[in-house]
């Protein structure tokens, strides 16, 4: 825990920084294949230091983002396993260290049914989006729909970040560490279910 406490400082530590622009693009594109923390702290950080920005740096998270996807999407699609079929190193580097085979085999279980909507939740939600990136490529969903469910949820969680502190400023903070999680958990299942209930009547 004190080595990811640490990790947390440093990614905070460029909010001060004249580049933390570029390391916020760095850490969005990292945390979609690879990095364990969120680009949501540094994007905080930066909005409230300078407020008119907050857009700005929205887009910024989200491009990083989106190009990161994009290679997660290539490491399970190219990388994963060899020609025999068998995990490469790679593979067994993330199980020891980014996430468990078991997590990884749920969520490959779970693109059978939902596709378009496990993408959408990963990346809106608190769930760990790199490893559904990286399922996306191994289990070769369709890519256009991918990119449209990744551009949809990131936008939505960055901006809507970006938003808050815009209109906010610094005392909204609080509120997004506290309460933004669980708030982004209720909008999705009550996104998709309302979406089921629609399909049913339909």
């Amino acid at each position: 825990m004190n080595a990811v406490k640490k990790l947390y400082d440093w990614v905070l530590s460029w909010g001060d920084s004249r580049w933390g622009w570029l390391a916020l693009f760095v850490l969005a594109v990292a945390e979609s294949s690879f990095f364990p923390i969120p680009p949501d702290v540094l994007l905080i950080a930066l909005c409230l230091g300078v407020t008119a920005r907050s857009f700005r740096y929205a887009t910024i998270c989200l491009s990083g983002s989106i190009l990161g996807a994009v290679i997660g999407y290539g490491i399970g699609f190219f990388l994963w396993q060899n020609t025999a079929g068998e995990y490469t190193a790679l593979a067994e580097f993330f199980f020891r260290h980014v996430f468990s085979m078991e997590s990884f085999v749920e969520v490959g279980n779970l693109y059978d049914k939902y596709n378009f909507w496990i993408v959408f939740t990963a990346g809106f939600t608190p769930l760990p989006y790199k490893l559904f990136t990286i399922t996306g490529g191994l289990f070769h969903i369709n890519f256009t729909m991918f990119l449209v469910a990744s551009i949809i949820s990131r936008g939505l969680r960055f901006f809507l970040i970006a938003a808050l502190i815009w209109k906010f400023g610094a005392p909204i903070k609080t509120f997004i560490d506290k309460y933004f999680n669980l708030l982004a958990i209720a909008f999705t299942v009550l996104l998709i279910g309302s979406f089921v209930v629609i399909g049913k009547l339909l």
